[in-house]
């Protein structure tokens, strides 16, 4: 019926388009940060709502796909967090790197200009960023693959 013995290159080729959905909603960000746009249109291109759409997409793929069970929503929840918390962390690099400022070190959506307090936000993104955002990336997903199973169930392939 469903098949959970899927490695991390099985998961990886399923997410891809999500794991595109996520950095093009970064580069977004990232360009109308640049070009200075209004704060709520910032707001609105979040990677981190990115990521969070996009797992909940991936739960669909997985039950569409009969890809595999609630193992496979947690390493999908698990991989597309990781994904948009590199993205920005990779941001924030360039920034310190570079000494342009960008949206992801901006005050408004970030910690104060100093060398410490965006190792602090970066270190935040790695723990707290990845954490946090897996757990709850991996109960919801996993909620909704239960509801999905229940109201819409996938017939088994002879």
């Amino acid at each position: 019926m469903y098949k959970d013995e899927h490695g991390l290159r099985d998961h990886i080729r399923l997410l891809m388009p999500l794991f595109g959905f996520i950095t093009a909603v970064w580069l977004l960000r990232f360009v109308l940060g640049a070009v200075g746009v209004s704060h709520w249109l910032l707001k609105a291109a979040s990677v981190t709502v990115a990521a969070s759409l996009a797992v909940l997409l991936s739960v669909l793929f997985i039950h569409v796909r009969r890809f595999g069970g609630y193992a496979s929503v947690v390493m999908s929840s698990l991989l597309l967090v990781a994904w948009g918390q590199l993205l920005i962390v990779a941001a924030i690099l360039f920034s310190v790197v570079t000494g342009l400022d960008n949206i992801y070190v901006a005050p408004e959506f970030s910690v104060p200009r100093d060398d410490n307090l965006h190792l602090r936000h970066i270190l935040g993104h790695l723990t707290l960023g990845i954490g946090a955002g897996t757990l709850f990336g991996a109960g919801t997903g996993c909620l909704l693959l239960w509801l999905l199973r229940w109201l819409v169930p996938m017939e088994a392939r002879e």
